[in-house]
């Protein structure tokens, strides 16, 4: 059996994670504000109230701070726990394909509403800067293998048509629900975000099913 922490270890713990946070809602404020390039770790440093040092320990350079964002303004403040293993619960209890069609839906329109303005800022800097090139492909990476898990929920369901593959349906879930279509359509051309909603799921209904 563990021991459970120390008053002391749970204060400087609590402290940890409450400096991190100050310090991604400050790096967000500035990026989005001035952009990438011309945010340097000490601006950041000093709308944080933190030495520079301190961002390097506790969270790690500016690609880093940005994924950091990034995961932040997807979850959103309230989030119960870790996207991912968030996400998995939702799945294994869902009792349709339609429930996991759902689930999957409401997860892409949330996160992608949420983080629109930090995926533009990754857009425009991964041009000219290459930590920011691997950082776009990583994150575009991970979303690819994380929609395998929807993939399974559908299969385990009869959700998906025969023949098609997990990784097929994974990769039609990332198209579709890629930031780049979103900003396309919402942000854009100006589709409302109920029209958007709708377009999602009967496309993935179509592509999937």
């Amino acid at each position: 059996m563990s021991e459970a922490p120390r008053p002391a270890e749970s204060r400087r713990s609590a402290q940890s994670v409450a400096t991190r946070t100050v310090i991604l809602a400050a790096a967000q404020r500035l990026m989005l504000e001035r952009g990438y390039i011309p945010t340097s770790i000490a601006a950041i440093a000093a709308e944080a109230g933190v030495a520079v040092q301190t961002i390097y320990n506790s969270v790690g350079g500016k690609a880093e701070l940005l994924s950091a964002v990034l995961d932040l303004s997807a979850a959103g403040p309230d989030a119960p726990g870790p996207a991912p293993e968030s996400v998995a619960r939702r799945y294994a209890e869902a009792r349709t394909a339609g429930d996991v069609i759902r689930t999957l839906v409401d997860g892409i329109v949330t996160a992608n509403e949420r983080s629109a303005a930090v995926h533009r800022v990754i857009i425009q800097a991964a041009g000219v800067d290459a930590d920011l090139e691997k950082l776009e492909i990583r994150r575009s990476t991970q979303r690819l293998h994380a929609y395998g898990s929807a993939a399974s929920a559908l299969r385990a369901r009869r959700g998906l048509r025969s023949g098609l593959s997990d990784h097929e349906a994974a990769a039609a879930i990332w198209a579709l629900g890629h930031p780049q279509a979103f900003r396309s359509l919402v942000t854009d051309l100006g589709w409302s975000g109920p029209a958007y909603r709708d377009w999602l799921v009967k496309s993935l209904q179509g592509a999937l099913s």
